[in-house]
């Protein structure tokens, strides 16, 4: 990596940094672009020669959080042995998916949605942003699949798609009941872990 692309990582780095901080502290509409500065130690040029918008910043912090966990979980599904005996959905989801919000504040990935209802143009970046979510957990399902021959009573790609819609509709529920983020994640362990036993055949016998 070049020390100009090194440095502009750097920099989006902290910015998300410091967006996250202020988010926690004033919610997306009192985050200004001048207190994520302030807070990130840049000039307002630095953060325009990094996001075209605060709502950009916002989408690429639920992002790279969202890719964190998708990570673990893929590291999680290469450690698994082929032929091992499957373990019952709802196992499956505490012991390998491991769902859960961690960092992600429901409040947050509620606002974004909010916005992007609003905007157009985050309309259509919060869409690409949610497929190439699914396309990554629709991979992560596939692996489980040849790991456990494990039979889905949906495609893969359907059975990604609906955990995203329930951890969408969960972190808006997390955030109308002003639940934190520990008991959001112990919400969207349960939804998942139930849609986890309705989309999951048994196996034969």
């Amino acid at each position: 990596m070049r020390p100009t692309t090194r440095s502009r990582e750097n920099t989006r780095g902290r910015l998300m940094d410091a967006a996250l901080e202020v988010f926690a502290e004033v919610g997306l509409d009192g985050a200004s672009v001048e207190a994520v500065c302030e807070r990130a130690g840049f000039t307002r040029g630095a953060f325009y020669s990094n996001f075209a918008s605060k709502n950009e910043l916002f989408l690429a912090l639920v992002a790279r959080l969202a890719e964190g966990k998708l990570e673990e979980v893929e590291s999680r599904v290469h450690e698994l042995e082929a032929g091992e005996v499957p373990p019952d959905p709802t196992e499956l989801v505490r012991r390998v998916v491991g769902l859960s919000l961690d960092d992600m504040d429901p409040a947050l990935v509620s606002e974004i949605r909010a916005q992007a209802l609003r905007d157009p143009q985050m309309a259509a970046a919060y869409l690409a942003w949610q497929d190439g979510l699914i396309a990554r957990i629709a991979e992560i399902v596939s692996g489980l699949v040849d790991v456990y021959g494990l039979r889905l009573r949906l495609p893969a790609e359907e059975v990604a798609r609906l955990f995203v819609e329930v951890a969408d509709d969960t972190s808006a529920r997390a955030a109308l009941l002003g639940l934190g983020k520990e008991e959001a994640g112990e919400m969207l362990h349960g939804r998942a872990e139930r849609l986890a036993t309705a989309l999951v055949d048994p196996p034969l016998s």
